[in-house]
């Protein structure tokens, strides 16, 4: 017998028990949880060689296969990257050789299905409607571009309201090719929108970050219900280059995740000027890393307002009385609290149509630039009528029983572009949010934030002037809440279901919004309080793949 053969019958008799020894090799490390690993936790894990990005790309698809489409049929995903496991085996190679090139290194996110990523890497960007599966965009949107500099890993699209909650009288979380995502903390809970299936994402882990787009609460209301953080930026700090649009004047796009920290580690890296979105340009000059507001102590010695007229005038009895406890903890936290501290502007705002006038406008001209500018779309769809007319032409993809309306298209398509009548609602409301709205109350009281329960009419403000939204967990309606109708499918409130807290500012105030948030979000832990449904939470973990890939 060779030396060789001699070697080979050892290799071949010591590998059983080589390879029954793994498990518990790993099993003797403390791989994350998913369902709320942090960001640091998994860069942490990935530096020790604990397991590869490869590894947690396959361990968040085998999440998404358990709860999607099968068991509870959340809906928050609408395609996964085909691209993200060669992705990840390429930063997982160059982690080795140059180490890490960013927090984001190797680690997956998903996009709102209206951020555009290349057709070549495989997926699609439609908004949720049929109109766009298969059209080619010229670009990665700006944010992606950033993200993927950074090392991130685009791991899916999520499902959305179509076309951002902007076609017509339907259910939060719907779309003609995603379907009727739904609330992980109560079975067919509404999960608020547009960006809903980003929030569901979240939530239980389904992936590390996520992306969402707000123009009047799609980024703060999903938040909330899903008991994450969320950070709608001011318009300008975040490109919206690529992105389906809605409205130049309100849309912006910002992170939803699970604690304060990734979502300012994830907002650092998108934010900043780029040459395709003019209004970036006029943000001030040097982006701040707002992982450095991530302070105990940001509240102490601060004062924030709390506008209650017209904000809340109606809140629920479980939001009202989570509200005023948050309130005590602020004060226990340094804070001073001015109570009321009102907008001068609410009633007016209101009761104005401005804000509909200026969307209705803008989004007509925006959206037929968008269809104009694809290198290719199968469907033909090239303007906001064709659009309308592929709706009624194919009904059962896009206006199924229950989801047939779309009246904020007709009334979008039926505008007359620029008119004196546009100009007048767009400088009233830059009025009236801003110099007679949020601007008012914090100069009159000295202010350096105000402070409301996440939903309702609380986003409309800063929606209508631009400024920021940033949102952390509140509390969750109670087990005896009467469970109302949201929609064909869908309930709220719900018994379990999460509601947020948000701190609004001024223009560019994110950094200290992300402080106030922080703080809060530390003292209470409240995402901790309680977890989804149990059918609802994903049985895959880091140690399943890692097992089985060895």
């Amino acid at each position: 017998m060779t030396i060789f053969m001699f070697l080979f019958f050892v290799c071949v008799l010591i590998q059983p028990l080589w390879s029954a020894t793994l498990p518990q090799v790993r099993k003797s490390i403390a791989l994350p949880d998913l369902y709320e690993a942090s960001i640091a936790e998994l860069q942490a894990g990935l530096s020790a060689g604990h397991f590869s990005s490869v590894d947690l790309v396959k361990a968040y698809f085998a999440r998404i296969e358990e709860v999607n489409l099968k068991g509870p049929a959340l809906r928050a995903v609408i395609e996964t990257n085909p691209s993200a496991i060669a992705t990840a085996e390429a930063l997982d190679i160059e982690r080795k050789t140059k180490g890490p090139r960013s927090a984001l290194h190797g680690i997956p996110i998903l996009l709102k299905d209206n951020i555009a990523t290349i057709a070549s890497e495989g997926m699609n960007t439609t908004a949720g409607s049929f109109s766009l599966l298969g059209s080619v965009v010229p670009d990665d949107a700006g944010v992606v571009k950033r993200l993927r500099k950074a090392g991130a890993i685009i791991l899916g699209k999520a499902n959305l309201s179509e076309f951002a909650e902007f076609r017509g009288n339907l259910a939060s979380g719907w779309s003609g090719r995603g379907g009727q995502s739904t609330n992980a903390y109560f079975p067919n809970a509404d999960p608020c929108g547009s960006s809903s299936g980003s929030g569901i994402a979240a939530s239980i882990g389904l992936v590390a970050v996520t992306l969402g787009t707000e123009t009047d609460g799609s980024i703060t209301c999903p938040s909330s219900h899903n008991n994450i953080a969320g950070i709608k930026p001011t318009v300008g700090l975040t490109s919206r280059a690529g992105v389906i649009p809605i409205s130049e004047h309100q849309d912006t796009v910002g992170p939803m995740a699970r604690s304060m920290t990734d979502a300012a580690i994830v907002l650092s890296i998108i934010a900043g000027p780029d040459p395709n979105d003019n209004f970036t340009l006029a943000q001030p000059p040097i982006v701040p890393d707002f992982t450095q507001a991530l302070k105990n102590d940001a509240l102490d010695g601060k004062r924030i307002g709390v506008p209650r007229r017209v904000f809340l005038d109606a809140t629920d009895t479980d939001i009202s009385t989570a509200f005023e406890e948050a309130l005590a903890v602020l004060r226990g936290l340094g804070a001073t609290i001015v109570d009321p501290a009102d907008l001068p502007s609410a009633d007016e705002i209101l009761a104005s149509n401005n804000e509909t006038v200026v969307l209705d406008v803008d989004f007509k001209v925006q959206l037929n630039n968008y269809y104009a500018g694809l290198k290719s779309n199968p469907s033909g769809v090239r303007s906001l009528a064709d659009l309308i007319a592929f709706n009624n032409d194919n009904p059962s993809l896009e206006e199924p029983l229950g989801f047939t309306d779309q009246s904020i298209l007709i009334e979008s398509e039926a505008t007359d572009g620029f008119t004196s009548a546009y100009f007048s609602s767009l400088a009233a409301d830059r009025e009236l949010g801003g110099a007679l709205g949020i601007d008012a109350a914090l100069q009159a009281h000295d202010l350096d934030a105000l402070v409301l329960p996440a939903d309702g009419f609380t986003t409309v403000p800063a929606a209508i002037v631009g400024y920021p939204i940033v949102t952390v967990p509140l509390g969750f309606f109670s087990d005896n809440v009467t469970i109302g109708r949201a929609g064909p499918e869908t309930v709220y409130p719900a018994p379990g279901v999460p509601f947020g807290l948000s701190f609004l500012g001024t223009a560019f105030s994110e950094f200290d919004l992300v402080g106030f948030a922080y703080a809060y979000e530390q003292k209470t832990r409240t995402r901790l309080a309680r977890k989804a449904f149990p059918a609802a939470i994903p049985k895959t973990q880091l140690i399943d793949v890692v097992m089985f890939t060895q």
